[in-house]
């Protein structure tokens, strides 16, 4: 069976969808996939809009660009507005229903986890990590890649400057992971 999934993460400038791309990249790059990664910057970059799309498979990846994606992580409103109906039917949306309201949600037409990641991020003592509960979360629901994997891989992706912080970004990226398999989908 060949493994394919196609993900926008896409919020705020500031919100680090930057950085969970490349995370799961790298991840799935160190699980011996094929992956693209391609970041988009609105204006500003700090406040302004940011997204990034990835592709993961076992096969080549023919185009790196993502017209209708299998699945969305929407850290705020206007993300899910822009890109929730580009969605495919059945596909799978990560909404950080700490900024979006959770109703919002095409539950007819695709799969929504609505996750608070800001408060378990402030639970966890770092509000910016609600990135990596997000991530958790998505890594959680489609299976792509092992949870430890994209631990492991903080690493490589975090600089040496702030590698004091991998525990608790493995903490956030665990307890994304928890609450999507406590909570489960919209229904």
């Amino acid at each position: 069976m060949s493994i394919y999934k196609d993900v926008i993460i896409a919020g705020f400038g500031g919100q680090g969808v930057m950085l969970i791309g490349n995370l799961l990249a790298y991840a799935a790059m160190e699980q011996g996939l094929n992956v693209t990664y391609i970041p988009v910057y609105g204006p500003e970059m700090r406040g302004g809009t940011a997204n990034c799309t990835v592709v993961i498979s076992d096969e080549e990846i023919g185009s790196p660009i993502i017209h209708n994606p299998i699945s969305l992580i929407a850290m705020n409103r206007p993300s899910l507005d822009k890109f929730q109906p580009r969605v495919q039917d059945k596909g799978i949306v990560i909404i950080n229903s700490s900024l979006v309201d959770q109703n919002l949600a095409d539950k007819q037409r695709i799969t929504a986890y609505p996750v608070p990641a800001n408060e378990i991020a402030d639970g966890i003592g770092n509000s910016r990590m609600a990135n990596m509960v997000a991530l958790g979360a998505y890594v959680q629901v489609t299976g792509i890649i092992p949870l430890t994997q994209v631990q492991e891989s903080l690493k490589s992706v975090i600089s040496s400057h702030y590698q004091h912080l991998i525990p608790k970004n493995e903490e956030a990226l665990r307890a994304g992971a928890d609450y999507v398999q406590k909570n489960g989908p919209l229904s």
